[in-house]
């Protein structure tokens, strides 16, 4: 009781009496308080709920004096006043925190003709809401003046300006008496600012309108920005709250941005048109690699060939030389052309991945080798039913170069072999196709032009071939997203090739995959 905080008072318009003078009998039907006072202040009758709220019992307080019971320190603040309003016929009324317990108590007074009524009554969760509304309305108006972006307000009705932060005077250069007695249209050099009022007003409730508006700054200049817009109170006026952000330097920058789109598109359509032209270019040289090429090279072995059937008898021993190299120069060219000619296609051949049986495909690669090379004696090596995800056409070429090549460097050995691997590669998802021999191997310094084309590291004379090889590998190994390496061992060399199999594999086993 001691801990009571006071903190208002008024006086309240008169009223009639709160009980008729039967209504003595019914005060604990009501859900306030209720005291009934004579005209000294004695206690005459007190209900259950004024005696809860006062901290007292019936028996102890009836004929006590009021003010004693409800601690010296109200009597002090209230007592004199109250006792004048009631000559005056008037209400009295004010309310009362009470730290201790936590509530807010509201007395009030009112004259009767038995006496004084005095009515009780718990006002916690009105002076709750009342003082989390001030809060609410003191914190607003602090991030208000503080907010970095410059806001203005505006009252719905006159259109003048009822508010300025010091963000919007620094960015206006207007001080903040000035901006007071303008109104909305003084910021709009277009007019467009009727046009922002018209927005908000059929917008209403609590829908943010946002409009990019031109406006003039104190010294003339002229900037874009972008208002944010939304109907508020302030200080009891129906207004609008108007945030405001410079886009100048962005509209700027998109107007910049827009030149070099439509410029970069120009380039790309200048390059699409270069690509087309490039393919056709690319299409005419594979039709000529095709035919055209081709059959002077075949009709050049083909007299030869005759050459040395019809007139072998009248040629030399260097003749005889001489056209068996015209023979080996004409195949070399035509093994070049083939090369040429599937490289250049790789792209136009490319379809589906799918589940591939790779040790049928190689199998059926050296079945093709041992017929050409009947002589040779050559270990083949590979796990039956391994599979990889691939498109089949391009996995059959690159293995094709992979084991034509080992096959390749391990004429020489009498005892060569060729391994064939599928297993997990070091990047989730991935799996290496990898293709060892036994063979020459190669110099590790020059390993940086295995990959390129026409690059060789053995004479044409000791291995031939075109050099386009490996070359092709590596382009069907990107065109799947992998990557290709060859590594230099003891007995040999082995070249790798992996690409990610995780799309493959979500799909059943056998069916195709879109790349």
């Amino acid at each position: 009781m001691w801990g009571e905080k006071i903190i208002g008072s008024s006086v309240m318009p008169k009223q009639s009496d709160v009980l008729p003078p039967k209504g003595w009998r019914t005060l604990d039907l009501s859900q306030d308080g209720i005291v009934l006072l004579d005209s000294d202040g004695k206690i005459i009758e007190i209900n259950a709920v004024a005696c809860r709220l006062l901290n007292c019992e019936s028996a102890n307080v009836s004929a006590a004096d009021f003010w004693e019971v409800v601690l010296p320190g109200i009597a002090e603040l209230h007592q004199v006043a109250m006792v004048q309003a009631m000559e005056n016929l008037e209400d009295y009324s004010f309310n009362v925190h009470r730290e201790f317990e936590g509530d807010w108590l509201e007395y009030t007074f009112r004259p009767s003709s038995a006496g004084i009524a005095v009515n009780l009554k718990d006002v916690t969760s009105v002076q709750s809401l009342q003082l989390l509304l001030a809060e609410s309305e003191s914190t607003n108006r602090l991030l208000f003046k503080a907010n970095p972006n410059a806001m203005w307000i505006f009252d719905l009705a006159s259109l003048h300006f009822l508010d300025v932060n010091q963000a919007a005077v620094d960015f206006y250069g207007i001080t903040k008496s000035s901006f007071l007695g303008l109104k909305l249209g003084a910021l709009f050099p277009d007019g467009s600012g009727v046009a922002l009022f018209k927005a908000v007003r059929n917008a209403g409730g609590s829908k943010v309108v946002s409009q990019i508006s031109r406006q003039v700054k104190r010294d003339g200049t002229t900037v874009l920005v972008e208002l944010a817009c939304s109907h508020i109170t302030w200080h009891e006026h129906k207004a609008v709250l108007v945030s405001v952000a410079d886009v100048t330097e962005r509209h700027l920058s998109d107007r910049a941005l827009r030149r070099e789109i439509t410029q970069l598109e120009l380039a790309l359509a200048s390059q699409n048109e270069a690509l087309k032209n490039a393919r056709r270019d690319v299409s005419a040289m594979t039709y000529a690699l095709s035919h055209d090429l081709q059959a002077p090279l075949h009709a050049a072995n083909g007299f030869a060939a005759v050459l040395k059937e019809k007139y072998g008898g009248l040629i030399d021993e260097a003749g005889h030389r001489y056209i068996t190299r015209i023979q080996a120069s004409t195949q070399m060219m035509a093994q070049l052309v083939d090369d040429l000619r599937t490289l250049v296609q790789l792209p136009q051949v490319s379809g589906e991945l799918e589940k591939l049986d790779v040790s049928s495909v190689c199998i059926a690669i050296m079945k093709k080798l041992r017929d050409r090379h009947p002589n040779r004696a050559v270990t083949f090596e590979m796990k039956t039913g391994s599979c990889f995800f691939a498109d089949k056409r391009l996995l059959v070429i690159a293995l094709s170069c992979l084991l034509e090549n080992a096959w390749k460097f391990t004429a020489k050995k009498p005892d060569g072999w060729i391994k064939v691997d599928v297993i997990p590669g070091n990047v989730s998802g991935d799996q290496i196709l990898q293709v060892s021999d036994n063979g020459e191997g190669y110099d590790t310094a020059h390993s940086d032009k295995l990959f390129m084309a026409f690059q060789r590291l053995h004479s044409s004379a000791e291995y031939p071939g075109s050099g386009l090889g490996l070359v092709t590998v590596k382009r069907v190994a990107e065109s799947h997203g992998g990557r290709v390496w060859a590594e230099s061992t003891p007995t040999g060399a082995s070249f790798s090739m992996a690409w990610p199999q995780v799309q493959a594999v979500q799909a059943n086993p056998g069916e195709a995959v879109n790349r």
